[in-house]
């Protein structure tokens, strides 16, 4: 079957536009969605090195995360405690606490695994697996952050991962504004 292009556009440039965007992941997409889960994906190039990278993101949850996306309305109550077992915690009034993820793998500079369930999904019969990869492309680092979700959610996922990508890609870009400039 020949290739046919849209009238109005060069066929030189969308052959180029091709070669310069081949197919794979985009910066921030939905990877999956079935019956018992969700894959989520987004991207982001920061222009620090990946230990800086990865420091940005441990130590300094609590000045880049949306408050909006915490139980105490404060982002500086978040802590990451970035060693197996660790707590991606949350401090509450009245010596209250939210263990929002554990961490299971890390590794400075090169990658952050976490498990648990971020908002909703921490009271629903499923279970997260957070990564948060680093990887020196020149004089910066690409961050990639990946949420798989697996389990039970009445009604499946199909309308849960958009939104769980939606957020994902807010907190990065938030992330990223933080190591630009020093605010979200």
């Amino acid at each position: 079957m020949p290739v046919r292009f849209r009238a109005g556009l060069p066929a030189a440039f969308l052959l180029l536009a091709g070669l310069l965007c081949p197919p794979g992941p985009a910066p921030g997409e939905v990877l999956d969605v079935a019956d018992t889960g969700f894959g989520v994906r987004n991207v982001v190039t920061v222009p620090v090195d990946p230990a800086r990278a990865y420091v940005a993101l441990v130590d300094g949850i609590g000045k880049w995360w949306d408050p909006a996306h915490t139980h105490s309305g404060n982002a500086a109550n978040l802590s990451i405690d970035a060693r197996p077992q660790g707590c991606w915690c949350e401090q509450l009034p009245d010596q209250g606490g939210v263990r929002h993820m554990t961490v299971v793998y890390a590794e400075p500079g090169r990658l952050l695994r976490l498990v648990g369930g971020l908002g909703p999904l921490q009271g629903m019969a499923v279970a997260g697996m957070m990564s948060w990869s680093f990887q020196l492309s020149g004089k910066a680092t690409i961050v990639e952050l990946k949420y798989l979700v697996g389990g039970y959610n009445p009604g499946g996922f199909k309308d849960l991962a958009p939104a769980v990508d939606s957020v994902q890609r807010q907190q990065l870009e938030r992330y990223r504004r933080f190591i630009e400039t020093g605010k979200p």
